[in-house]
């Protein structure tokens, strides 16, 4: 489908029309405001603790499996926020009609999640099948949220995201059958097969939000041309990180999962092109940069994996991971969340030093964490570091946008 910048506009804007009659809270006016407002902070104060914690120097003793809280939650705890925030802001954008969640429903549902994190931090202490049903609610009120939409779109243009959202569904019910050995995988797979998921997930969010985040700062510069974020390269991209992602859960040890490794660096590398504009050059354009820094991040992830396949004497396949997790995970929500702060409160998108700061800082935090193999004596306070690099981008992110979440939009328009 070709259109225009001012059609596109158009499309991403329309669907104010269907917002709520009555007066709401600022907070509680769009899915992502009382969402990043918890995020945030969360982000922060979970990776200092697990830090803490992993060198010996506070002792989380209510927790009795540390690796397994630490995964979960920065896959599902803050992966799921972010699934809320993605699909409360955009359903009624990508799915026309769609009324947007807000007031005492947007309480609930944000409720639900922070008492899934709250109960899952206190696992040990309370009954299984209470945490896995309320850590379940907040993913399947979404997947109900957009099935109808999904299913009659004649197109079926965002059936991707639904049966993503389905699989992860099925991962976390899979995640608590195991917690209570009623499968014999073990947690850890579970969580390395979900990793991939949302691996994937994120490339199909990238690829939409890439697209009204460029195109409105296009508009906003007066560059007359529209940017296209094309599905054969995002599609390779999946295809080669799916087939990696299900070799490894079922054949952890073949040496063909380097060259698959390989093939999903370089697929997700090829996405970059997607910059290169017919008339005009947008590559060194601060949020160009910025998008293209979780391409790149991503791809060394994999690139990284392929390598430790080939080294018989290197198996650092887990730090490496921290590409994808402390890199791509950490600069999606960083970046995101500032798109989403600024463009759905009405402003024009803007880069500063701050901001850009807190992008370096997750890149070095990354290399930091991920490259710890080869300098392992200093494991503890490489993880130190890394983590509070890791998390100084996210106190930017409350100290610069919590305004712009707690006050109404600056054009007017409700939400």
């Amino acid at each position: 489908m070709s259109i225009d910048k001012k059609e596109y506009k158009q499309y991403a804007t329309n669907h104010y029309s269907h917002y709520p009659s009555g007066e709401y809270p600022s907070y509680l006016a769009y899915g992502f405001r009382p969402m990043f407002l918890l995020l945030a902070p969360y982000i922060v104060i979970s990776i200092i603790l697990w830090s803490l914690s992993f060198s010996g120097i506070i002792s989380l003793s209510f927790i009795k499996d540390p690796l397994s809280w630490h995964m979960y939650e920065m896959l599902f705890g803050i992966g799921i926020a972010g699934i809320i925030a993605f699909f409360l802001t955009g359903a009624p954008e990508l799915f026309p009609g769609t009324i947007p969640v807000v007031g005492k429903y947007l309480a609930i549902l944000i409720l639900i999640w922070l008492l899934g994190r709250v109960s899952f931090w206190f696992i040990d202490y309370i009954n299984i099948y209470i945490v896995s049903f309320i850590n379940l609610i907040p993913l399947l009120w979404i997947i109900i949220l957009v099935f109808k939409p999904v299913v009659f779109d004649p197109k079926r243009r965002h059936l991707s995201l639904a049966i993503g959202l389905l699989t992860l569904f099925a991962l976390q019910i899979y995640f608590f059958l195991s917690i209570l050995s009623f499968v014999k995988t073990s947690t850890y797979e579970i969580l390395l097969l979900s990793l991939g998921c949302f691996t994937i997930l994120e490339l199909l969010a990238l690829r939409r939000i890439n697209m009204e985040a460029i195109n409105e700062l296009l508009e906003y510069e007066g560059i007359d041309e529209t940017f296209y974020s094309r599905a054969p390269r995002y599609n390779l991209a999946i295809f080669c990180v799916s087939i990696y992602t299900i070799l490894e859960f079922f054949f952890p040890d073949n040496s063909i999962l380097a060259y698959v490794a390989f093939a999903s660096a370089a697929s997700i590398l090829g996405i970059i092109n997607d910059f290169f504009l017919k008339d005009n050059n947008i590559l060194l354009k601060p949020f160009v940069i910025y998008m293209i820094s979780i391409f790149i991040l991503m791809s060394c992830g994999y690139g990284f994996l392929a390598f430790d396949y080939l080294n018989d004497d290197l198996y650092a396949l887990n730090h490496f991971r921290h590409f994808l997790t402390t890199g791509v995970f950490g600069l999606v929500f960083y970046i995101v969340m500032i798109i989403i702060s600024t463009i759905h409160t009405g402003r024009h998108l803007f880069s500063n030093f701050y901001i850009a700061l807190g992008v370096v800082f997750i890149i070095i935090a990354t290399i930091i964490r991920s490259l710890i193999p080869f300098y392992e004596e200093y494991l503890i306070q490489s993880y130190i570091v890394s983590s509070i690099l890791w998390g100084i981008p996210f106190i930017i992110y409350m100290k610069l946008f919590f305004p712009f979440l707690l006050n109404p939009r600056v054009d007017g328009i409700p939400g």
